[in-house]
């Protein structure tokens, strides 16, 4: 079975960030390695066959996507750790690097491609429907020996999103909905020592020192703000594969045999558009947007790509919280206060409904004050005031819009 493994490598504690020498050395380094294995001795004398590898360096490490077909998941993230850790003691300069993460990504069209393959009489049915009577009429209303770890999953996710929360360090929880009235002699704030909150207003006062907008309590955007930082790890992870993908077929989205996890996602009249390159300045875009939002410098979206890169960070943060049953009303209703206080307006969602392409050059869309939503302009500032980096905003490299 396929699968692809994400390694998170970070550099030793306490030392410097990497700077763009550096980096550029790093991922010579890495790919160099890579290009040396075309298989891996797996736990127990099992082959691992090593796929394709993609290599991004940050300052603070690398993140690697190896593509192995492994007998079964464990083997496959087992095998590829063992390797990433071999590489990099076997280098004197990434020596000291540590493993922080390795864990298998499952895309739903490579399963379902293997699921199909799969033959004996255990293989699934060919359809959904029985497929999905299968597995109802497996589940007792008895909790099963996992149920236990199920919990302490859920509990654990939980821990995990709210430790994460203050990293979202551009927003305060009013952002989400959470609206502080101070006791007297209090000057503003909202906050709750035992559960981290993203900065902007002083912790230290207590639970029912908030009026909050209905449904959304404190607890609520703490998982809304974790979720978001949580959900840019798999934004990136996700983007960085697409752009992969695309840079080995060659061609676009549209024409790509290789399975999107994101550009996909974009409006679909513009498919034969996104190629590699778009790929990449839509990533840069990605990872500029969401370093304003985590250091806490983001004022406002800056073009329109960085609004369709929020609206799938939006979607990432809600899928991971489903995942765990942690997407409750009130953490519904903190992540839609948080778009009405970041989006500026919902002309965007425009793109997705083929029946208004062109409004915004229409006189109905002057008159309604739309920008310019044509893919030529995604990457243009809304005004002299808002920032794009420069490898999006600058497209002079290719004749691609």
């Amino acid at each position: 079975m396929k699968y692809a493994v994400t390694v998170d490598a970070q550099i030793a504690g306490g030392s410097p960030e990497l700077d763009a020498l550096q980096r550029v050395g790093a991922v010579a380094l890495l790919e160099r390695a890579f290009d040396e294995v075309a298989a891996i001795d797996g736990p127990g004398g099992a082959d691992v066959e090593v796929l394709d590898t993609f290599v991004g360096v940050h300052p603070g490490g690398a993140l690697m996507k190896v593509f192995v077909d492994a007998p079964a998941l464990e083997l496959a993230e087992d095998a590829v750790r063992a390797l990433v850790e071999e590489l990099l003691e076997g280098s004197v300069l990434l020596a000291e690097w540590t493993v922080a993460r390795c864990a298998v990504e499952l895309h739903p069209d490579l399963t379902r491609e293997s699921l199909d393959a799969a033959e004996g009489p255990d293989a699934p049915p060919d359809d959904l429907a029985s497929r999905r009577a299968r597995l109802s009429a497996g589940r007792t209303e008895t909790p099963g020996p996992d149920a236990a770890g199920e919990v302490v999953d859920v509990v654990a996710m939980r821990d995990t999103f709210c430790a994460l929360a203050g990293r979202l360090r551009a927003f305060g929880p009013e952002a989400f909905g959470v609206v502080a009235q101070p006791p007297a002699g209090v000057e503003g704030g909202c906050g709750d020592p035992d559960r981290p909150l993203p900065p902007g207003l002083p912790p230290g006062l207590p639970q029912d020192a908030a009026d909050r907008r209905p449904g959304v309590t404190r607890a609520d955007a703490t998982l809304a703000a974790g979720a978001l930082v949580y959900g840019t790890d798999l934004l990136l992870d996700e983007l960085f594969q697409d752009v992969s993908a695309l840079d080995g077929d060659g061609g676009s989205v549209a024409e790509c045999e290789e399975p999107m996890w994101l550009l996909g996602e974009l409006p679909r009249r513009y498919a034969l558009r996104y190629d590699a390159h778009f790929g990449r300045r839509f990533l840069v875009t990605a990872i500029a947007l969401t370093t304003r939002f985590t250091q806490g410098t983001f004022c406002q979206l800056s073009c329109v790509a960085e609004e369709l890169v929020l609206r799938l960070l939006l979607r990432e943060a809600e899928v991971a919280l489903d995942l765990f049953g942690l997407l409750d009303e009130g953490v519904s209703a903190a992540l839609r206060c948080f778009a009405e206080s970041v989006y500026e307006d919902m002309d965007h969602e425009w793109l997705y409904d083929d029946s208004l392409d062109g409004i915004d050059e229409s006189p109905v869309g002057a008159y309604l004050g739309v920008a310019p939503m044509g893919i030529a302009r995604w990457f243009s500032p809304f005004s002299e005031e808002r920032y794009v980096h420069p490898y999006a905003a600058d497209d002079s490299v290719g004749p691609h819009e």
